[in-house]
């Protein structure tokens, strides 16, 4: 149970202002929320599946010190790039509209847009330490968990807190993560 709770709230934390989120927000503008959260649904299985089992293999076959500094590394890693890439506090409005293949359009996106995301990589790392499965679920749940929050209430949350705060205290969570992995 740890370690889908590890997973979900990493992944949860490191998706709140990201891309993907942002890609929600944007989706929800032109599509119903139900077709948006099932075609996030679809690609965020379908990677963070990928991510645990291909992350598993490197755990079983790495030795596991050298897998856990890689992880450590990995994680201070993410909070650099996390700091890096923070977004100015303004978004323009999209408008709204249908299709007939928006499940798809959406699913793509998101199988797209997190190839090789942080939180594609965290979910490899977290792999490598715990049964990939829970890990699979766990960043499942906190990669869906961070999509609805966007989807219902994302520009609530925008009002509220500034993006660049979302992005420095996700930094910060990262660099813990990192040091905790290093220090053992």
């Amino acid at each position: 149970m740890y370690a889908v709770l590890l997973s979900a709230g990493l992944v949860f934390i490191a998706e709140l202002g990201d891309k993907s989120q942002l890609m929600s927000m944007t989706f929800a503008t032109r599509y119903r929320t139900r077709t948006v959260i099932i075609g996030a649904g679809l690609g965020c299985a379908l990677t963070t599946f990928v991510s645990a089992f291909v992350g598993n293999t490197i755990g079983d076959n790495l030795p596991q010190h050298a897998v856990r500094v890689a992880a450590g590394v990995l994680f201070l890693i993410f909070a650099a790039l996390t700091l890096r890439n923070v977004p100015s506090d303004d978004a323009p409005p999209v408008e709204r509209k249908r299709g007939g293949a928006a499940v798809l359009v959406v699913a793509v996106a998101f199988i797209l847009a997190e190839l090789g995301d942080k939180t594609m990589l965290a979910t490899m790392t977290l792999s490598t330490q715990y049964h990939w499965v829970l890990i699979w679920i766990g960043s499942l749940i906190g990669e869906l968990t961070a999509i609805v929050l966007a989807v219902f209430a994302g520009r609530a949350l925008l009002q509220i807190l500034p993006i660049r705060t979302v992005h420095i205290v996700s930094a910060a969570l990262f660099a813990a993560v990192g040091v905790w992995m290093l220090i053992g």
